[in-house]
């Protein structure tokens, strides 16, 4: 029996939300299932039917969601850096051109940044693309766009406003944008051994400290006549 004031057309309604709903969650686990047994197990040994068991969803679900293995995990990296990138951008954005202290505000992003660097899944996403980038060239282009690219511009817009601030001396943002994401990231690889060694906190903070020291020293505005004398 209806509730009162139910129409068919607004249970039909509903029903289709719930069902749409229900489709796009069940995408994202496939998804997030895929990711995982890419990560663990490489593209090649990854088959459809681990990552149905992942997911607990029958093989043929996968199918109805995705063309083949290849299509999957297209998927799973873009979506997987999608997220990356939500992170690394709001980090980014902590920057603006009034603030205080421009040293701890580097040091800040930096940190931040390098926690979004150093999460598991940024390791992962990076070791599958460099395995994987003889059978998928196309995806290093596709994911700097959606990632490294849009924080570096964020980046360089941002060290274009503390220039016009009078807070740094530089010619241009983008250029010195990329320096500075190199002296933060650059370390890290190595001594992580590509996230396979600890990387903790501490190290994240010294070297977020030293490459905003490398990078103030080249780039920071001379003080004025004013906070000279005092």
């Amino acid at each position: 029996m209806r509730r009162p004031g139910v129409t068919a057309a607004g249970a039909a309604g509903r029903s289709g939300a719930v069902g749409a709903r229900g489709r796009i969650d069940k995408r994202q686990a496939i998804l997030d299932a895929a990711f995982a047994v890419f990560a663990r197990e490489g593209y090649s040994q990854a088959s459809i039917d681990l990552i149905a068991g992942e997911a607990g969803v029958a093989k043929p679900t996968i199918y109805n969601h995705f063309e083949n293995k290849e299509s999957l995990f297209r998927h799973a990296m873009t979506a997987t850096a999608d997220r990356a990138s939500v992170k690394t951008i709001a980090a980014v954005g902590r920057l603006s051109a009034d603030v205080a202290d421009v040293r701890l505000a580097f040091v800040d992003v930096g940190r931040a940044l390098l926690a979004c660097y150093c999460a598991d899944d940024s390791w992962a996403l990076r070791r599958l693309l460099y395995a994987e980038i003889t059978r998928f060239p196309d995806l290093f282009d596709l994911l700097g766009a959606s990632g490294p690219e849009q924080v570096s511009e964020l980046f360089a817009d941002r060290l274009a406003r503390l220039t016009l601030a009078g807070r740094l001396q530089l010619s241009d943002p983008v250029e010195a944008a990329e320096q500075f994401l190199a002296l933060l990231t650059g370390p890290v690889a190595g001594r992580s051994a590509l996230g396979t060694r600890p990387f903790d906190q501490a190290q994240q903070r010294r070297t977020a400290e030293a490459a905003t020291s490398t990078f103030l020293r080249a780039f920071a505005a001379a003080p004025t006549d004013a906070a000279t004398q005092r």
